[in-house]
């Protein structure tokens, strides 16, 4: 289902399209995070004061008004990567630890979290390399020191931290993404169009 938009585009047209599909892209990742988790609070039956917790199990260099549109870019990058590191790791020990029963609407929405991910993935790596004018260097996850809890509870909180960080930056790409230069001034090209549009029916 969501591999119907991974279609390849090149050349100039690369750099036209790729902002605003993977921006769209990014949108439909939160909502569908925002799902899984509801739907995995209530199949743990969580509570929010339980599940909240400091700090983020991703790193990257902080944001800054100073990183130009490549920077941007792989700092977005280089975190999709790490929430897709994650993310198996925690689908993995989930399956591994919990798992065992059939495939649900739970299970459904994962896969589609998943999929969804690389999506963006792709398209945040097609978009660097409209940019940058190379193919993008992949940073190295194998090497990434993921913690997994042994303790079940832990194990099922730091599931939930998992879908969460993912969550946020899928709400981090929306906002990156679409403050990119070409995504605001095809904005300002359709604001205009608009308004001419307008003016000629009065």
């Amino acid at each position: 289902m969501a591999l119907r938009a991974t279609t390849r585009v090149s050349g100039s047209a690369l750099s036209r399209t790729t902002p605003d599909r993977a921006a769209a892209v990014a949108q439909q990742l939160h909502h569908e995070c925002s799902i899984l988790l509801e739907l995995y609070s209530k199949r743990e039956t969580f509570t929010a004061d339980v599940t909240v917790t400091d700090g983020h199990l991703v790193t990257v260099p902080p944001a800054s008004s100073q990183l130009d549109t490549k920077d941007k870019l792989w700092r977005l990058h280089s975190a999709l990567l790490q929430c897709h590191a994650l993310l198996e790791r925690a689908i993995a020990k989930e399956d591994e630890e919990l798992g065992g029963g059939e495939k649900g609407e739970y299970e459904s929405q994962r896969k589609m979290v998943k999929e969804r991910l690389s999506l963006l993935l792709d398209n945040t790596g097609e978009l660097l390399k409209a940019v940058d004018g190379k193919a993008v260097p992949t940073p190295n996850v194998e090497g990434m020191e993921i913690k997994v809890p042994t303790e079940l509870f832990e194990l099922k909180c730091w599931i939930y931290r998992v879908f969460k960080e993912v969550e946020h930056w899928a709400k981090i790409a929306i906002t990156t993404l679409q403050d990119l230069p070409l995504v605001k001034a095809k904005e300002r090209v359709r604001t205009m169009l608009r308004r001419s549009t307008r003016s000629a029916r009065r």
